[in-house]
């Protein structure tokens, strides 16, 4: 599906509607008390209180690089922008970024730094700004977006989230990020409140799925391959069919779209707290994620990334 090189990220167009500043005030209403997720811990973070998610009116930051090891819509020859956030909305126990989902590793950032951490990758030539973790941090995304378009921000975002998302929150982002891209982690919610202690996840992840691909679509791309708009999956497979696999790769084919480009994720392995979860002690083997694969073929979803990325960090 692919679109021009002209293309033109739809906050410029929000941003000189003023449009913008709206939602940038109405974002910052939902700290305090803080709906901004569906944990809904009520604190008031504008004074410094802080629910789940560890974070109170600034955003924190553990790293920013240009990536590599993103799906291949998002890499091209220059990386994927990626930024991120410390700490999550949803604490999954085998998380592969524990240190920084649970252990909080990062330092706080000020809208304007993190205005200059998105133009800085856009100077080194990445093809988009991926905000990694971003659903507790949205007022704090959009302020500094409003800086870094003055200075002449002009690429694709990405919503790289972990699908635990209210779609209020996200009406606010529609007219800003063209691209997202949220996991689909579980689909049995006994094994979300095993695995991340939020049993309502799977209905929260179909919820904020619909509201994404009304929003942005497909994932279309340009003519050299580069992602520009639209909807991109993410699904990790777990041992033993724990995430439900062919359910979730159901729900996309009937619910959204058989054209989703999904990506279905072999890595796992025992990282963080996953002993204490039955069944997720052990890595992923091969005959479980070829089971996976046929799956996904199998109930119509045949828009896979393909495997084999390198990886580079700085």
């Amino acid at each position: 599906m692919p679109q021009s090189s002209q293309f033109e990220p739809a906050y410029i167009q929000t941003y000189k509607k003023g449009l913008l500043q709206e939602k940038i005030k109405a974002a910052y209403k939902l700290l305090s008390p803080c709906n901004l997720c569906p944990q809904k811990c009520g604190v008031d973070r504008l004074s410094g209180e802080t629910g789940i998610c560890k974070t109170a009116k600034h955003a924190l930051v553990s790293s920013y690089n240009p990536h590599f090891g993103e799906e291949k819509p998002l890499v091209g020859t220059a990386g994927s922008g990626t930024i991120f956030f410390t700490h999550c909305n949803l604490m999954c126990l085998f998380c592969q970024n524990f240190d920084i989902s649970h252990e909080g590793h990062g330092q706080k950032i000020a809208a304007a730094e993190l205005a200059a951490v998105m133009l800085a990758l856009q100077q080194h030539g990445c093809h988009n700004i991926n905000f990694v973790t971003p659903s507790h941090v949205v007022p704090q995304i959009l302020s500094a977006l409003e800086i870094a378009i003055q200075e002449g921000l002009s690429v694709p975002l990405v919503y790289n989230s972990g699908g635990y998302d209210l779609p209020a929150t996200l009406k606010l982002l529609d007219g800003v990020f063209d691209i997202y891209m949220p996991d689909f982690k579980f689909w049995e919610p006994q094994i979300a409140e095993s695995a991340c202690l939020a049993k309502d996840y799977p209905e929260i992840a179909r919820q904020a799925l619909r509201e994404m691909h009304r929003q942005v679509g497909d994932l279309t791309i340009d003519e050299d391959g580069i992602a520009q708009k639209g909807l991109l999956i993410r699904h990790l497979v777990l041992p033993g069919g724990l995430a439900g696999t062919r359910e979730i790769m159901r729900f996309i084919a009937q619910e959204i779209s058989t054209h989703s480009y999904v990506n279905l994720m072999s890595q796992y392995r025992p990282c963080g707290r996953a002993s204490e979860v039955k069944g997720l002690n052990a890595s992923l083997s091969p005959t479980d994620f070829q089971t996976a694969l046929q799956a996904a073929k199998a109930e119509g979803i045949t828009r896979l990334d393909q495997p084999g990325r390198s990886f580079l960090f700085r």
